[in-house]
């Protein structure tokens, strides 16, 4: 592709930016480049487009650094001539993005974020115990560790108590599991060794889990980098219609 886009190119990568500037509920830089030619966008068709940005906020969620590189795209061509970018059959893509811990827990503490995180039910010998968390943040101290410090909500057999915990884990790497460093229950109060077990087998299913929905998204995460303070994620996405971040 010759270094100078074309003009088509120029004017759907410049309304696809105001679109998505638009969208956005705060944005410090964001570079989008929609691969194509007069041609392809009259039939619909676009080789790729990738983004790059910095502080993007979606939703309750700031994003410190985000690129996006997707494959060829299928779109509304009366829509692509005026900038704004509509999928007729979904897109794969793949995305890199870094958030800084105190990001993370601003995240964490929006009650529209935290109701999100479903309840989930765990098989204590036989019983159904489930597990709602109530507050949770984490915490970055080093390469590879993550900290977590927060309140769940436990019920069992009509009886309903919240315990408040920390943990320490070490991240998945290409040689090793995701590791259990420490697990600590606040001073009187407590999680019986058996739901214990059954939270932790819980656990190692959801990190194991192939994809998670997100906003018609199927994102698979590839690779997870925890540094001091931050988070690196390399993830694949399958986008079956772009988000409208802003509503």
């Amino acid at each position: 592709m010759p270094d100078e886009q074309r003009l088509e190119e120029q004017l759907l990568s410049q309304g696809a930016g105001r679109m998505i500037s638009e969208q956005l509920d705060k944005l410090e830089t964001v570079d989008v480049d929609v691969q194509t030619n007069l041609f392809k966008m009259i039939q619909g068709q676009v080789d790729g487009v990738s983004l790059s940005g910095q502080g993007l906020e979606l939703q309750d969620i700031r994003v410190e650094e985000i690129t996006l590189q997707t494959d060829n795209i299928a779109v509304n061509p009366l829509s692509a001539l005026f900038g704004q970018i509509e999928l007729n059959q979904p897109v794969n893509a793949t995305v890199r993005i870094v958030l800084k811990e105190e990001d993370i827990n601003r995240a964490l503490s929006s009650e529209s974020i935290l109701s999100q995180i479903p309840t989930y039910e765990l098989n204590v010998d036989g019983e159904i115990v489930s597990l709602k968390l109530q507050e949770i943040q984490i915490q970055l101290p080093s390469d590879q560790q993550i900290g977590f410090t927060g309140i769940v909500l436990l019920k069992q057999k009509g009886d309903a108590h919240t315990v408040g915990f920390t943990a320490m884990i070490r991240s998945r790497t290409s040689t090793e599991p995701i590791i259990l460093e420490s697990f600590n229950c606040n001073p009187g109060e407590g999680i019986c060794l058996d739901t214990v077990a059954a939270l932790i087998k819980k656990v190692k299913e959801l990190v194991n889990l192939p994809f998670f929905e997100y906003q018609k998204t199927s994102v698979s995460i590839k690779r997870l980098v925890v540094q001091k303070g931050s988070l690196k994620v390399l993830a694949e996405a399958h986008v079956k219609q772009i988000p409208s971040y802003g509503q």
